[in-house]
């Protein structure tokens, strides 16, 4: 199952998933707000940071229709520390633990079950912290109608601690993004910041207790999302109560300006001497070693994934130089990797190369449909995989 989300909207996917008992892997992937003309004037009106942002993805794991965890992104751990925080948990993991978790595979769920391990937390807390983070994610995605989305049915993700019923949390987040819609102008998005803007109003007409607290929280540093985390509510919760405060001026909503570091980026000029990136997307290693004992040696950095559903996440990290893809995979064949790839402008003009067992015509040109830069046929051959390379890289670094 898969498709766009301006043909089926994100309650409806959840809501299949339940009916048909589904256990597996939910991809969503947000559209690039940056350079698509289709955003309401409303839209950009309201959530103008969306411009700068990058594409953004989550994951949601199902077993038999119940959810087991979400994840946005490659899982950054800060989410789960901003959660320790409310819980007031001083320990954490070691350098040493936190490099044995799985980072390619849900490193947030295998962080909790470490601290689990480690008697950190207890169970009720590693609970409340997985509750408030499907419900965070599903905030965000029942918010979101532009992208794509692919549903593959897999092994559930284990161990499991609990799962939660979808109609009960889209039925309340969804009557909360209706009053959240009330909030606009004065609050627009949970990744804003509230700051003080006039204190002595603040003196005049609040108790001191409450001044306090507001200037405690206000820091201009601490975002909206973070608030929640910290005082472990829902961030309808949190924008509700400042609300009277930003809309008498007393406080003011500011974005971050850490959303112009991908703009910068993307304007700088590519250093030409800065070692190119080439990622093998493979089911076996056996190929991925092939190519990477033909090109390391060159000095090209190769890495080889072998798990296509979590590639695809990997590679919106690593932004690799050059993708070569093998055909047939399970979960993801190399045909769906490129298609999707391609409506990013990350991956625009990212080369792509689809490796093949047979050399038939119909495949080449399905291969070309979806935007795949060139096409081999296995079994590789030296000079094919240096010649494509030297071809492709030399281009793009022109």
């Amino acid at each position: 199952m898969q498709g766009n989300l301006n043909e089926i909207d994100i309650p409806s996917i959840l809501q299949l998933i339940e009916w048909g008992q589904r256990t597996g892997q939910l991809l969503v992937k947000s559209h690039n707000f940056r350079n698509s003309n289709k955003i309401s004037r409303e839209v950009s009106k309201y959530h103008h940071c969306l411009k700068c942002q990058p594409q953004q993805y989550w994951f949601v794991f199902f077993l038999n229709g119940q959810i087991i965890y979400c994840q946005q992104g490659d899982g950054s751990l800060s989410r789960i520390d901003d959660y320790l925080r409310h819980y007031r948990v001083e320990m954490q993991l070691d350098d040493i633990q936190l490099a044995s978790l799985d980072s390619v595979n849900v490193a947030e769920y295998s962080y909790l079950w470490e601290l689990l391990a480690q008697n950190i937390i207890n169970p009720k807390v590693a609970r409340d912290i997985m509750h408030s983070l499907v419900y965070e994610t599903l905030f965000d995605l029942l918010s979101l109608h532009e992208g794509s989305f692919i549903f593959h049915q897999s092994p559930a993700l284990t161990p499991q601690l609990t799962t939660w019923e979808i109609t009960p949390l889209v039925t309340k987040i969804a009557k909360q993004l209706q009053h959240w819609q009330q909030l606009y102008p004065y609050i627009q998005s949970p990744d804003q910041v509230p700051m003080l803007s006039d204190v002595v109003q603040l003196h005049t007409s609040l108790p001191v207790e409450t001044v306090n607290k507001l200037k405690h929280w206000a820091d201009g540093k601490t975002s909206l999302r973070q608030l929640a985390r910290y005082l472990n509510r829902d961030i309808f919760t949190v924008a509700k109560a400042i609300y009277p405060y930003v809309q008498q001026g007393w406080l003011q909503l500011v974005y971050s300006n850490t959303c112009n570091f991908d703009v910068d980026r993307e304007n700088s000029v590519i250093d030409i001497n800065t070692r190119v990136q080439i990622v093998s997307i493979e089911a076996s290693t056996t190929i991925g070693e092939t190519i990477e004992s033909i090109l390391q040696p060159k000095g090209y950095e190769v890495l080889t994934l072998t798990n296509p559903l979590e590639a695809f996440s990997l590679i919106f990290q690593l932004k690799p130089d050059m993708i070569f893809c093998d055909m047939m995979m399970p979960e993801l064949d190399g045909y769906e990797i490129c298609a999707m790839m391609r409506q990013s402008t990350v991956f625009a003009l990212v080369p792509i190369i689809l490796l093949n067992a047979q050399d038939r015509f119909i495949d080449r040109v399905r291969a070309k449909m979806v935007g795949t830069t060139d096409f081999l046929t296995k079994p590789l051959k030296d000079t094919e995989i240096l010649m494509l390379v030297e071809k492709y890289i030399n281009i793009n670094y022109c």
